[in-house]
This record gives C-alpha cells, structure tokens and sequence, in this order.
C-alpha cells in the first residue's frame, strides 16, 4: 500500500493538459511542455533548497524527456497508478528522484505540498524512488544498472501476456558503464521487444568527471544498433523531436532514444559543470537559479 494517494483535482488538470497536448499543434503542444518543464525546474531547486541534498544536474537535464513521456506519451491514470493497462515508466536513474517527483506531483499522483517533505525524515519521498511508499514509481531504482533489465522483463511479460501496453525506461549515460544494461539489451533485442523504449539521458557528465574520460561509452548509437536495437537520436531539450522519438512506431526491434542533453539545464552557472552533480547551491544561487527560471 501507498503512503500517498493521487490528488484528484490536479490529476484533473493533468489528464487535461496531456489531452490538450497530444492535441495541439506542434508550436502551442511544445509551448505548453516547455512551461511545464520550467515550472518542474523550479520546483526541483526549491526541494534540493529545503533538503540540502540532491542531484540538482542530472534532475535539470532529465525534465525535459519526463515532462514530455508523462505529459505526450505514456497513457497513466494518477487516480488509478496500478491500472493493468498502464504503461510502465522505469526512471533507471534513480538518484535523479526529485526531478521525478515534481513531475508527477504535477501529473497529481500525490498533492505538491508533499515535495516540501523530500528527504526529510520519515518522508516517503527518500533520495531514491519508492515503489511502495510513492505512487506512479513502478520499481524501486538507485543502483545503476538495474532499470533496464527490470523494464526489459516488463516488456516481456507484456509480450507474453499479448498485451499492448508499452514500456519506457530513462537510463543516465555513466550508468551504461554497467554491464547489466548490455546483458538487457542483448535480451530485448532477441525477443523482439518493440514495446520497450530506453531513453539515454546523454549529458556526458557522471560523478566526478566526464564520461569519456571516466570509461568511454564511444559510438552509443553503433553500440546499441550492434545489439539490434532500433537507435533514434535528438536533442533531449526538443519537447516536438523526444514527442516524434517516443511515440514513433518501432520497426519490430525495442528502440534506444540518445537524448543529447546538458547537465543543469536551464540554470548557466549549472551548465555541464560537473561539480553539480550533487552540489548543493547557496541561498543567493537558488534566488539566481529561481530567477533565471522565471524569464
């Protein structure tokens, strides 16, 4: 069970929006994603503010692909977040929670106020996602490597069961460094797994230094395309090129989204700096960070 429940009032406003969306034309439809993107941005300071701990780079550059799957893509109801014919969401990335618990606290699986609790004590949203505390977290994530092969395992299963719900996992690129994601891959591919969508949030930044200098992933697209994978890449900060990404027809084959992204995104003293990674910022930084957010 839950320790929170869905707000109907914003979920209301969320089904809406999504509808809205999925509607529009291509410039009011990436109009909207880039406010709501923005208003999670700002959300996410303020949590990492109060909480003095976080991942403030990696939630600024992943917001962009989770405001777009939940609000353009993914069909979930926050009043139902265990309906059978959801799609599944993995955030593999686990450590990248609060930007994962702003967006669906705007989505209204639980009230926005309980942001305010992040990382407090007793709260349900800890550093790392929940499934049985936080509604919407489909698996417990935190240990690199693990997202993938989880929702590769979902996919099957979806297969198996001859259902067409899909699933979506957002993977950091430092975390490919892990050999469990290519033992997935390799899986996914031999299946035939077209209902699974990895999302590669490739802001060449881990902990500590860059990702080519730490253990070079090289030629993503080639590798995933040597494994049979489907390969797509954009720009990560694209609302209209990830919507076109995520939601395109696969060729039978699970696709691999290199989503080109800047670590701090929409914050400059954040930018690909790799001190932010899990930097904390000052009280006159947050006042800049909210301000640079607000033009």
């Amino acid at each position: 069970m839950s320790l929170l429940a869905a707000d109907p009032t914003r979920s209301a406003v969320y089904r809406q929006a999504a509808e809205r969306i999925r509607r529009a034309d291509r410039h009011t439809a990436a109009a909207e994603l880039d406010q709501l993107a923005t208003e999670v941005r700002r959300s996410i300071i303020r949590m990492i503010d109060r909480a003095q701990l976080g991942h403030v780079g990696g939630d600024l550059s992943v917001t962009d692909i989770l405001v777009t799957c939940f609000y353009g893509v993914l069909s979930v109801d926050p009043e139902r977040p265990r309906w059978s014919g959801r799609d599944r969401f993995v955030l593999s990335k686990g450590h990248c929670a609060a930007a994962l618990y702003s967006t669906l606290a705007h989505c209204g699986f639980f009230p926005e106020a309980e942001l305010d609790t992040f990382m407090a004590p007793l709260s349900a949203l800890n550093g790392h996602p929940n499934r049985i505390k936080v509604p919407g977290i489909e698996t417990n994530t935190g240990a690199l490597g693990h997202g993938l092969p989880v929702a590769t395992g979902c996919a099957l299963a979806a297969q198996l069961d001859g259902a067409d719900w899909r699933t979506f996992v957002v993977l950091g690129d430092g975390e490919l460094q892990e050999g469990s994601n290519w033992e997935a891959a390799m899986a996914a591919a031999h299946h035939g797994l077209s209902s699974l969508t990895a999302v590669i949030d490739r802001n060449r930044l881990q902990q500590g230094a860059r990702t080519e200098d730490t253990n070079a992933l090289g030629a993503l697209d080639d590798k995933w395309r040597s494994f049979g994978w489907e390969v797509r890449e954009v720009d990560g900060h694209d609302h209209l090129a990830l919507l076109e990404a995520m939601s395109g027809s696969s060729t039978g084959r699970p696709v691999a989204v290199i989503a080109h992204t800047i670590k701090g995104k929409g914050v400059s003293f954040m930018e690909d700096r790799v001190e932010w990674h899990h930097k904390v910022p000052s009280p006159d930084q947050v006042e800049a960070a909210l301000a640079e957010l607000a033009r």
